[in-house]
């Protein structure tokens, strides 16, 4: 969940390094620091909380040079301190690292043992003291760094100084994201945890795969694996996005932007993957051979967080359209319960990064259980996306703000069209049905272009309720996982205590909170659940909730429900419907947030990209 950027070149690489670390603000962080050689010597200055603190020492004290590595931290082992911030320090070795190491207290122990003394509570300490170790072998710094990393158990990205090769760095990765980027001049380089950090200096670039270190010199750069200690050509590759694209672009904040650009998502999503008359879904990009399709006897869907919201909505299409047996996991807890999987299973990881951490051990642990996995993520060459046999792109393009919108709208496209395919090839849907869908999904763009124009209506209802401290989200069917979704938006950027639950559960628990002081947000579409959910939010009205109805045009608004608190949302066919409603929950969930005065973009002890578990 750190966020690492690293320079060497030319220019002013303080400068370099801190705007790229502004980039990865977004990732979630509680301090910050960065290491330079400047005058021979390598020179680290650190601060605790916001970027700005940083930025202000180096302002203070004109700091340059080159190369130049920075972090901002968010705590895994030991506490938010600036002891504890990186870049850590030991006797001129200094390192930067994102991850965990796993076995850090075995080899603290070995290296306290033999002489060594910590200046922090980190895990990331024993990787310096472990290369220092390593240097007193033959004095070679990457063959340090090397040895060093295979005693290393755990994950990382990295990058590592050393004060007696000023010409030199080098960065490595296991397990946690780490690109690289090729500069304009000969000779330069950028590191990040993130594309959106390097975007303003290069789209040219590299993508390290797990096991492996990149060494920098003046002379160029050499990338090797650590086990066989055997060189690599890495291929270079070009990122589409324009560096505008990750910039808020006059909006408030990247949420709010993220929301608006939701139409232009989900068209990018469909793009190219319609057969000519648009009667047929043709997903050849998975690469999956024909007979393939044809082995698949079940599906399991692992994902976290507003992903996991996502696979709840797919098992509804995969289950009712292509008729295959579907059940999702909370990526967490799936390879901790004796999982059964086998050769006839697909498993789908879904995840914006394609990082997340606990997605990633699940696919391992389907996968030795002979599993074909199949990822659905937002990032090219992601750990996701080259773990899988198959992947299944979002075109969400950069998702900055941490609450994820057009990520899970994209998501939800996407598992759409694949639950279309496989509703094709497994004969579950006639032509007509298929080819009425599609154009029902050619047509949400439009619709979601409606809700927006329709936002300050939604700003008018949060300025209504923005001072509950308690909300209740109902929904039944495939609307459930979006009632889901818009308590978990609520609660993540304006701190409110929100739940979602079937509306059918409402009597069985939830109905003994509901009075006056309690907003029931309410999704009624027009499908074959209405009447069902009509006499729930009844019982609502009964109890003097505030009832805050979210239906079709033609639903007739209940007297006792003011006009400001009903929004109506266009009739889509009833598959569709999730990609519509969740849009008004994001916004008065947004809306919510800013009068509340919350950070909307970095909401507090949450980060974008979880990468431990």
């Amino acid at each position: 969940m750190c966020g690492i950027v690293a320079y060497m070149g030319s220019k002013n690489g303080v400068s370099v390094v801190l705007d790229g670390l502004r980039k990865l603000e977004y990732r979630g962080y509680d301090s910050a620091g960065i290491a330079l050689f400047r005058r021979g010597r390598i020179e680290i200055r650190r601060s605790v909380g916001k970027l700005a603190g940083l930025e202000e020492k180096v302002r203070d004290e004109k700091l340059d040079g080159t190369p130049v590595i920075g972090h901002t931290r968010w705590a895994t082992h030991g506490r938010p301190t600036e002891a504890n911030a990186h870049p850590h320090n030991c006797e001129g070795v200094v390192v930067v690292h994102n991850g965990i190491i796993e076995n850090y207290l075995e080899l603290r122990r070995e290296l306290i043992a033999a002489g060594h003394r910590f200046t922090s509570e980190t895990d990331t300490e024993v990787i310096s003291h472990l290369v220092v170790r390593e240097l007193a072998v033959d004095g070679d710094f990457a063959a340090a760094v090397r040895r060093a990393l295979l005693r290393v158990r755990g994950t990382y990205a990295l990058a590592v100084l050393y004060e007696k090769e000023p010409g030199m760095m080098i960065a490595a990765r296991q397990a946690s994201p780490l690109v690289m980027a090729l500069g304009e001049a000969a000779g330069e380089y950028f590191v990040a945890s993130d594309i959106p950090a390097l975007l303003k200096w290069s789209r040219e670039v590299i993508f390290l795969d797990d096991g492996e270190m990149a060494v920098f010199t003046g002379s160029g750069m050499e990338v090797v694996g650590l086990a066989a200690n055997d060189r690599r050509r890495k291929p270079v590759r070009h990122v589409a996005w324009d560096p505008i694209m990750a910039e808020k672009g006059g909006y408030k904040h990247f949420m709010l932007k993220e929301i608006f650009e939701q139409p232009t998502a989900v068209s990018n999503t469909v793009l190219g993957r319609l057969n000519s008359d648009r009667s047929r879904v043709e997903l050849g990009e998975i690469g999956f051979p024909a007979e393939r399709w044809e082995v698949f006897r079940e599906l399991k869907i692992v994902a976290c967080g507003t992903s996991w919201h996502a696979g709840l909505v797919a098992k509804y299409w995969l289950e009712k359209l292509a008729r295959i047996p579907t059940e999702v996991d909370i990526a967490s807890e799936f390879r901790y319960r004796d999982p059964l999987v086998d050769n006839k299973t697909l498993v789908i990881g879904i995840s914006q990064s394609g990082e997340t951490a606990d997605t990633l051990a699940a696919l391992k642990e389907a996968r030795r259980r002979g599993a074909t996995l199949l990822a659905v993520c937002n990032v090219m060459e992601s750990s996701l996306a080259r773990l899988c046999d198959g992947v299944l792109y979002t075109h969400a393009g950069p998702e900055i703000g941490v609450a994820s919108t057009k990520a899970f709208t994209t998501q939800l496209t996407a598992l759409f069209l694949l639950a279309l395919e496989l509703a094709a090839r497994r004969r579950s849907l006639d032509e007509c049905r298929i080819t009425s869908l599609i154009g029902e999904l050619l047509r949400l763009p439009q619709a979601l272009e409606e809700i927006l124009e329709r936002a300050p209506d939604l700003e008018r209802m949060a300025r209504r309720y923005h001072q509950f401290s308690d909300y209740l989200y109902l929904g039944r069917g495939i609307n459930f996982p979006i009632a889901l979704e818009g308590a978990l938006k609520l609660k993540e950027i304006s701190y409110i205590h929100a739940e979602g639950y079937p509306a059918g559960e409402m009597k069985h628990g939830p109905i003994a909170l509901i009075d006056e002081e309690m907003p029931v947000v309410v999704l009624a579409p027009p499908d074959r659940h209405l009447e069902k959910v009509v006499s729930n939010f009844q019982e609502v009205i009964a109890r003097d909730g505030r009832l805050l109805l979210f239906s079709g045009p033609g639903l007739e608004r209940p007297a006792e429900v003011a006009a400001a608190d009903h929004f109506p949302v266009a009739e889509v066919d009833e598959e569709l419907n999730p990609l519509l409603y969740v849009v008004p929950l994001q916004l008065l969930a947004y809306y919510t947030a800013v009068l509340k005065g919350t950070d909307v973009d970095q909401p507090r002890n949450l980060a974008k990209s979880v990468t431990v578990e």
